[in-house]
């Protein structure tokens, strides 16, 4: 990839100045490690009169496929399509945005302890990309660099093959842009501009890329009448950040109209006044219920039993009391989707060790559960039909035995609270059943006795003095270490069961909500 940036002087104020500005002796070629490739900085021309540095991006294509590679959404469309042919090496692009920012990070932000003056002052500048990408033609090239204050831009379509004019022009076009503006600008709009034609980035696009957005494109991407386009194409069409991007930028654009600061323009409500309580949701007090009971209990490594999307996991892992999280759950998408939430291809190597996603179904015995401090089944007991529950009854508090075990379910009582639940309804379509709380206390109970733990009961959410809490939940605590003596007619039953289910797997959706 390969960008010049040339400026012309005189004997007054050489334009040998840039290398002051760009922070890059003209006399030496220099040379930068990026994730994907090297960098080098030259100067094919440096006199009074005329100077162009050159920004030459080699790229490494096999660090290119590494960093890529598991991506998904994150990794370029390029790259993830077709990883060893592709335009990444030689194309403007992302890459060649973020080398800028590396390698010109000075003077992206328009510092210069040389010559300070000059970094704040208009510069005669002309800048060429040879192969730049850009989804929208050259129309949409000068379309977007138009408004930015340069008097010239040039985006000429490269053809496919000279050789055979009748194939038509590429997606790619050669760009000039010719102009008196600061550096600093003129880096800002490529840094920001060059991956928006190019319609790709290289990286996931996490939320601090809106904070990026508008530091560089602060005092022109307000009132830039393309400004939804580029917002949308820099953040990867991702529909949040867009939104919350082009909210902050109406507000930049109202206090620039007004001549007055953003903080004064975004003053509707005053922060220090507003004692209005927000209702925290039902499965954020639920969560917070089930970490105090794993606190209390001097639990460190922790199952998650039916571990869904992974909400609890990623709780628990922001506890660093739990050592060990494991999360279980029979269904491989819920697991896949648990993943991308808690960011495991990015997440560092000590955190990583701390967590385990697995697939398992909590009707058969697994060794791989033995040895834990807890266990926890969070709204999981009411999506298995109840001929079934001896066997997952048996897997967890005869097989694995953790020291604790923590349960929630619906309580059925509180539905008649809920305005848009119609009587009759469970709260959820998987839903095989709802207990009221006599039925879940004396379904705590035997289980407690006939396996050797104790159960206390806990009331997660308003305690309604007439139908109780929404979520019911029992706490229970091992008594012995192996009270086999407690191992009833029933028990057994269910590990017949168990046995039978294994011959004849019949296992339903929705085991592990």
């Amino acid at each position: 990839m390969f960008l010049t940036i040339s400026t012309t002087g005189n004997p007054e104020r050489p334009a040998t100045d840039l290398g002051f500005l760009l922070h890059k002796h003209p006399d030496r070629a220099q040379a930068f490690s990026t994730s994907h490739g090297v960098a080098h900085v030259f100067y094919p021309e440096a006199s009074a009169e005329r100077c162009t540095a050159a920004l030459l991006l080699e790229v490494d294509p096999v660090a290119l496929v590494r960093r890529s590679k598991g991506k998904g959404r994150g990794g370029a469309p390029d790259a993830a399509l077709a990883q060893y042919v592709n335009d990444r090496p030689y194309a403007a692009s992302s890459l060649l945005s973020v080398a800028m920012s590396t390698v010109f990070k000075s003077a992206l932000n328009g510092v210069c302890r040389a010559l300070p003056e000059r970094a704040q002052e208009p510069l005669p500048l002309r800048i060429e990309v040879p192969a730049l990408p850009a989804r929208g033609g050259a129309e949409l090239v000068r379309r977007i660099f138009g408004p930015l204050g340069w008097t010239g831009v040039e985006a000429v379509a490269v053809p496919l093959d000279e050789r055979f004019p009748e194939w038509g022009d590429s997606r790619y076009v050669r760009l000039v842009l010719e102009g008196e503006l600061r550096l600093a600008d003129a880096l800002r709009q490529l840094y920001v501009l060059l991956p928006v034609l190019d319609d790709a980035k290289h990286y996931w696009v996490a939320p601090d890329e809106v904070d990026k957005l508008l530091r560089a494109g602060e005092g022109w991407l307000a009132g830039h009448p393309e400004q939804k386009l580029i917002t949308s194409r820099y953040l990867s069409r991702r529909w949040g950040l867009t939104r919350q991007a082009a909210q902050r930028l109406e507000l930049v654009r109202l206090a620039e109209s007004d001549d007055l600061d953003v903080d004064s323009v975004d003053n509707a409500v005053d922060e220090t006044t507003d004692t209005e309580e927000r209702p925290v949701p039902l499965a954020e007090q639920r969560r917070a219920a089930i970490l105090a009971a794993l606190r209390a209990a001097g639990a460190h490594r922790v199952l998650d039993l039916g571990c869904g999307q992974g909400q609890l996991v990623q709780a628990l892992l922001k506890d660093a009391a739990f050592t060990e999280v494991v999360g279980v759950d029979v269904s491989m998408r819920a697991l896949t989707i648990a993943a991308r939430r808690l960011k495991l291809d990015r997440m560092g190597e000590l955190q990583a060790r701390r967590v385990t996603l697995q697939q398992g179904s909590l009707t058969y015995t697994d060794k791989r559960l033995k040895g834990y401090d807890a266990a926890v089944l969070s709204e999981v007991v009411e999506h298995l039909d109840l001929p079934r529950l001896p066997a997952l009854e048996y897997a967890v508090f005869g097989a694995a035995r953790p020291r604790t075990v923590v349960v929630t379910t619906p309580n059925v009582e509180y539905n008649v609270r809920w305005e848009t639940l119609p009587a009759g309804h469970v709260r959820h379509g998987d839903h095989r059943f709802e207990w009221a709380r006599a039925e879940f206390r004396d379904w705590a109970r035997e289980v407690a006795d006939r396996h050797g733990y104790g159960v206390e009961f806990l009331p997660v959410g308003p305690d309604d003095p007439e139908v109780g809490p929404p979520t019911q939940m029992a706490v229970f605590t091992k008594t012995a270490a192996d009270n086999t003596a407690h191992r009833t007619e029933k028990d057994n039953t269910a590990h017949r069961t168990e046995k039978d289910d294994a011959a004849h797997p019949t296992e339903k959706k929705g085991e592990a909500a």
